[in-house]
């Protein structure tokens, strides 16, 4: 017969763990209610959004106008896409359902900066951004049958100035395509360019997720 000795601290961290769990939900119980989609194709706000440890769908419609009237003020265009890509969900959208929806942008001037096309545009945003501040904006919208939440985040953030060896060292080995500005803060471009930030740095990263748990609460 095998027999296993099994140490009660080991036991104790798995039932505080548990406990914590059970707790942490509890600041969420309003949610129990919806069955909540994430509609991003971003792993960095699935990675986000799961760490505020409520159950989500990740769904992806394609084909949404991302346009934007050239009138509208640069700070609301992201809240504005925000919107308008919840917007293209709400008639396939049940009672039970909340969905969320965002949208990234960083602001340099009077310049929005999106998603690279090429590389070489990638290169032109980074040498940008070299040696002066800009700001990410993040707009979110939260939307159900009944309700809807809309907000940006906004963070500033310096780089230090990087050479044309450094940016072309990053668009190689990395993946600077699918982010606004060319750049991921997360990544290695984080750890040598980033001088400073002031507000959310996951904002930056895609998704203001301490914002974005105060406006579940509402729900």
């Amino acid at each position: 017969m095998v027999s296993f000795l099994i140490d009660p601290l080991f036991i104790r961290h798995d039932v505080v763990t548990v406990y914590n769990l059970i707790e942490f939900c509890k600041m969420l119980e309003n949610l129990k209610k919806y069955h909540i989609l994430l509609a991003s194709k971003s792993p960095r706000r699935r990675e986000l959004l799961g760490e505020l440890r409520i159950p989500f769908n990740p769904i992806s419609l394609g084909g949404i106008d991302e346009s934007f009237p050239e009138s509208l003020p640069k700070e609301d265009v992201p809240q504005y896409l925000a919107e308008r890509k919840a917007d293209a969900y709400l008639s396939m959208l049940k009672r039970d359902e909340l969905i969320i929806t965002a949208d990234t942008l960083v602001i340099k001037g009077d310049r929005i900066l999106g998603k690279p096309h090429s590389t070489e545009e990638a290169k032109e945003m980074l040498r940008l951004l070299s040696g002066s501040t800009h700001k990410v904006m993040t707009g979110v919208c939260i939307l159900t049958k009944e309700k809807r939440i809309s907000f940006t985040s906004v963070t500033e953030v310096r780089f230090a100035e990087i050479t044309d060896k450094e940016i072309n060292y990053y668009i190689d080995n990395f993946l600077p395509m699918d982010k606004a500005g060319a750049y991921g803060i997360q990544e290695w471009i984080g750890c040598v360019a980033v001088d400073s930030i002031k507000g959310s740095f996951y904002n930056v990263m895609g998704l203001p997720i301490h914002r974005l748990y105060q406006e579940l609460k509402q729900f």
